[in-house]
């Protein structure tokens, strides 16, 4: 006769004999179906949680600092052009007066246009001096980031010859107050983002215009650059570095923020940078 058997006990015949009775517990840490498996797993699941959540975290951490070393290198650089640059090529342009005060009216021809060349070329320099200075040092933003966006796109689209737009999209009185309290950190991050893709219309894409919208969401602020250029080609992307995204993606990531590009090839490029309000509003 067989045993029988039921939940948690098992039923043997009169006349059987027992001889051996073994039984196998699973070790800790490697339960089986039936055995606690659901407690265990969420346990592993949530130890592994934290420890991805406290390797974000540090990943952005080391991105806030490697953007703060950036923009100190910036501010350095632009003090060294103001300071050192910037004299030596004001002691250029008096040098050059003297020099035409003193040439001869009669002097050979090809004399006043080596001049007028070495003019040009120094007005030139100190252009791009100027400009370079301005890109090193962020704006201030006592009116607020929206306002510094609109006035200083404007400006840029002054001196580049762009059609620029900008518009602000915030829909409650909450997400208009909540843009005002970026500061600092998270608001140069911002400007930064626009900065770089502005630049990289004028001189790269060949745009001839260029829209930029912010966007005021309940959990996000969206930046948006579409220009009209001539796109990135096939194969560009792996230059991205060159183009400045590459810097642009680390600034959105220390923020825990994302960065997209949609281009193609005749049909204009398009950024779009998301930024937690949670980030953004607690930068230093």
């Amino acid at each position: 006769m067989l045993a029988s058997t039921s939940p948690g006990h098992v039923y043997l015949p009169e006349d059987a004999v027992v001889r051996d009775v073994s039984i196998s517990v699973p070790p800790t840490g490697h339960v089986q179906p039936g055995w606690g498996h659901g407690v265990t797993a969420n346990q592993e699941l949530l130890a592994a949680r934290a420890e991805i959540e406290r390797l974000n975290a540090r990943v952005r951490e080391l991105a806030t600092d490697l953007v703060r070393a950036q923009e100190a290198e910036r501010a350095r650089l632009a003090r060294e052009l103001h300071d050192g640059l910037g004299a030596q090529l004001t002691a250029s342009r008096f040098a050059l007066a003297r020099i035409e005060t003193w040439l001869p009216m009669n002097a050979a021809e090809a004399c006043h246009e080596a001049l007028a060349t070495a003019n040009t070329a120094l007005d030139q320099l100190c252009e791009t001096s100027h400009r370079l200075v301005e890109e090193g040092h962020a704006p201030a933003l006592d009116d607020g980031l929206a306002a510094t966006l609109k006035r200083w796109i404007g400006d840029f689209g002054d001196t580049t010859h762009l059609l620029t737009t900008f518009e602000l999209i915030a829909d409650t009185p909450m997400l208009r107050e909540r843009l005002a309290t970026i500061q600092n950190d998270g608001a140069n991050t911002v400007f930064r983002i626009v900065q770089e893709s502005l630049n990289n219309a004028a001189k790269h894409a060949a745009a001839q215009g260029v829209e930029v919208t912010l966007v005021a969401e309940r959990r996000f602020l969206t930046v948006t650059i579409k220009d009209d250029g001539r796109g990135l080609a096939r194969g560009a992307r792996a230059k991205a570095n060159r183009f400045g995204l590459a810097g642009m993606r680390a600034r959105c990531e220390a923020f825990g923020g994302t960065l997209k590009v949609v281009s193609q090839a005749g049909q204009g490029t398009q950024i779009r940078a998301r930024l937690p309000w949670d980030t953004l509003c607690t930068a230093r």
